[in-house]
C-alpha cells in the first residue's frame, strides 16, 4: 500500500514536471486533444504503472508469507483507487512544482508523514479519543481501512465510509486540476 501511495505521486508528478522543465508541454497543449485525455493520459500511465509494482509486490510477499484476502475484488478496486488519486495528488504538484527540490518537498514532507500516522502499522482505535478524530481528518487514513478491510474483513472506518472520502478526494484533486488547466497556472506562461 505504501508503495503503490508512494510511486502514484511520484510517477505523475514527475512524467507532467519533466515537459514543463524541457518546454515540450508547449507540444501537448496545442495538440488537438482535451484537458481530459491529457489528465486521463498521465494519471493513467503513471496509476498503471503503480498498479503493477503493488501486485508484484504481493506476488512475491506470497513467496515468503503464506496470507488470504478476504474481498480480492475488493482488493483490486481499493488498489486502483489508491494508485488513481495519488497519481491525480501528484499529477498537481507536478504542474505546481517549478524546481525539482519542490517535486520532492510534498512527497517528503506531507505524504509520508500522513502515510504513517495515517493507521498503515496500527488501528487507530489505539489512539485517545481526541487524536482518533484528529486521524480521520487524514485521507491515507480511509485508503488504508479499505485496503486492510479487503485482506482481513476487519477495518478501522466503515467501507462505505472510506469509498465516500476517496471519492471526494478524487473530485477536489479532478476540481483542482480543472481549474490549473483553466487558469493556465504555471502551464501557460
Amino acid at each position: 500500500m505504501l508503495t503503490v501511495l508512494t510511486e502514484s505521486t511520484s510517477n505523475a508528478s514527475f512524467g507532467i514536471y519533466m515537459p514543463k522543465f524541457s518546454g515540450t508541454i508547449y507540444e501537448i497543449l496545442s495538440a488537438p486533444i482535451s484537458v481530459l485525455e491529457i489528465v486521463l493520459g498521465y494519471v493513467g500511465a503513471a496509476a498503471s504503472k503503480s498498479i503493477v509494482l503493488g501486485l508484484i509486490i504481493l506476488a512475491t510477499a506470497r513467496l515468503f508469507v503464506d496470507f488470504s484476502i478476504a474481498h480480492p475484488i475488493w482488493m483490486v478496486g481499493f488498489l486502483v483507487l489508491t494508485s488513481v488519486s495519488f497519481s491525480l495528488l501528484g499529477f498537481i504538484i507536478g504542474i505546481w512544482a517549478d524546481s525539482f527540490e519542490k517535486l520532492q518537498v510534498v512527497p517528503l514532507m506531507i505524504i509520508a508523514p500522513l502515510a504513517f500516522l495515517g493507521g498503515s502499522f496500527y488501528s487507530i482505535h489505539m489512539l485517545p479519543p481526541v487524536w482518533q478524530t484528529i486521524t480521520l481528518f487524514n485521507p491515507v487514513v480511509y485508503l488504508v481501512s479499505g485496503f486492510r478491510w479487503s485482506f482481513y474483513g476487519v477495518s478501522d472506518v466503515n467501507v462505505s465510509v472510506s469509498l465516500a472520502m476517496i471519492a471526494v478526494f478524487i473530485v477536489i484533486c479532478l476540481g483542482v486540476i480543472t481549474w490549473m488547466f483553466r487558469t493556465g497556472y504555471k502551464i501557460k506562461v
